[in-house]
């Protein structure tokens, strides 16, 4: 898959690391196979590239694979020098990033191969929540290759690249003119890739970023930096903004935020953003989507899907894992109804709450729209564990809208009213001011404070500093089974 716009296997690694940093470890390293004629093959460093250096002087640890040498396959010695690195971080607390441009499994090898990717399987579950796993894929990823990503907690790639488990002409029925299903977009909308990129060297811009937001490993207290944006800042056009990704850039310091898997479950937002400094993991509903000009270009219903609530649920339990506060804004209406979605919606919200009320991290919830039903209960609720609730004015809470709810509850009496209509807004705005505004939550405790969309920086900004050394245990397990 390698071409003249690639990056080579070592420029990758100098490219992501601090100029002069990168120290390797196993340069001789070489294929002990001789079968097949393999003592005669040139395999420098085993196709594979391994060592460690920095970024923004942090410490990384990093292979690459090399996909001019026997295509990047992994074979016994490949895997074992990738493993090496693994236990190396594992033991001083640093994350990993793979540079993935691999053919797959190396046949000449045969068993060996296969126990070369069951070590690399067994050292990365080994640092799942130990240390952040990143993946970034340049070139060829296929077969059982394709698990290595699946197993790291991010996955990048290039938008020349390949990701796939079975070809897509060997799926019955399919060919790849027909739907490229190893092509970075089918994957990234797949929701498997994490980041896509126009090419390697986007590629590498996004592993520093991405990198910078994390924790070293889950015994890191937290991510800071030193700030210098404004934390009273206020933006007075928050008001009725619904595009959730948008609220989330502008509260962000600098106004960076960095979204996760944006072309999968689009009505859920994920991602990392700076407030004041310290690194929090934003989750959110998202019903519009505002273009350049600040205009709605498009929008999604205001519903809980399978997949959003998987990639919210994903995301919360990698930032519990590291010790990284969850911000989460609130605009849900209910479940998203099919006949296909009744086939998983369950269980896929019943773990997206699972993940909230399991976090012991600091956990912020600002209401921006409606909030309605228990799909508003599995989005961070108060009732589930929620440190800190805020609500906007117009925010709307309770078990439906409170049109619905009212032509409910007073069906009888619109019946034989003469006019129907004119009673039905009564009652509406009745319910609404006795069940569903913001001012009757928070009379029941369900919402800490009514706050301007404006100040939504400086207020969740006071939030997360006031509970930076929240502290809360949990019964003793060995692990939750939802």
């Amino acid at each position: 898959m390698n071409n003249s716009k690639q990056m080579s296997a070592r420029a990758r690694i100098e490219a992501l690391l601090d100029d002069n940093s990168f120290v390797e470890i196993g340069a001789l390293v070489s294929a002990r196979n001789t079968d097949f004629n393999m003592m005669k093959t040139e395999a420098p460093s085993d196709g594979v590239i391994t060592g460690y250096g920095t970024v923004d002087d942090s410490l990384v640890y990093v292979y690459s694979q090399d996909s001019a040498v026997l295509g990047g396959s992994v074979g016994e010695m490949h895997a074992k020098k990738i493993a090496k690195i693994y236990e190396l971080a594992l033991k001083v607390g640093a994350p990993v990033v793979g540079m993935i441009d691999c053919s797959g499994m190396r046949l000449q090898e045969a068993t060996d191969a296969l126990d070369a990717f069951g070590e690399l399987y067994r050292v990365q579950t080994m640092a799942s929540g130990v240390i952040p796993q990143l993946t970034a894929v340049f070139g060829m990823c296929g077969g059982g290759a394709a698990l290595i990503p699946a197993m790291t907690d991010f996955t990048l790639m290039s938008a020349d690249g390949r990701l796939f488990v079975n070809t897509p002409n060997a799926l019955e029925g399919n060919y790849v003119e027909k739907c490229d299903t190893a092509k970075a977009s089918y994957q990234a909308e797949s929701g498997l890739v994490d980041v896509l990129a126009d090419d390697d060297a986007q590629v590498i811009v996004k592993l520093r970023q991405l990198l910078t937001m994390l924790p070293l490993n889950n015994e890191d207290s937290a991510v800071y930096d030193v700030s210098e944006d404004d934390l009273n800042r206020e933006n007075t056009a928050l008001d009725g903004v619904l595009d959730t990704a948008y609220i989330l850039q502008d509260i962000a310091d600098d106004h960076m935020f960095y979204e996760l898997k944006p072309m999968y479950a689009k009505e859920m937002v994920t991602g990392f953003l700076k407030l004041n400094g310290q690194t929090v993991g934003a989750v959110a509903n998202r019903s519009e989507f505002l273009d350049e000009n600040g205009e709605v270009s498009a929008r999604e219903d205001a519903l809980l899907s399978t997949a959003g609530a998987r990639k919210a649920a994903q995301f919360v339990k990698f930032c519990d894992a590291f010790n990284i506060p969850v911000l989460t804004l609130v605009n849900v209406e209910g479940y998203k109804a099919t006949k296909h979605e009744e086939r998983t919606i369950a269980k896929a919200c019943a773990s997206l709450t699972c993940a909230f009320a399991d976090a012991t991290v600091p956990k912020v919830t600002v209401i921006v729209g409606k909030a309605y039903g228990s799909a508003y209960l599995a989005m961070n609720s108060r009732h589930i564990g929620a440190d800190l609730v805020y609500a906007y004015p117009k925010a709307q809470i309770g078990m439906m809208d409170a049109k619905g709810a009212a032509s409910i509850i007073y069906a009888d009496e619109l019946k034989e009213a003469k006019d129907a209509q004119a009673l039905l807004e009564e009652k509406t705005a009745a319910y609404e001011a006795l069940q569903t505004s913001p001012v009757s939550a928070a009379k029941r405790g369900y919402v800490d404070s009514i706050i301007e969309p404006a100040a939504t920086r400086k207020r969740v900004i006071a939030a997360f500093e006031m509970l930076y050394t929240k502290r809360e245990d949990r019964p003793v397990k060995k692990h939750g089974t939802i």
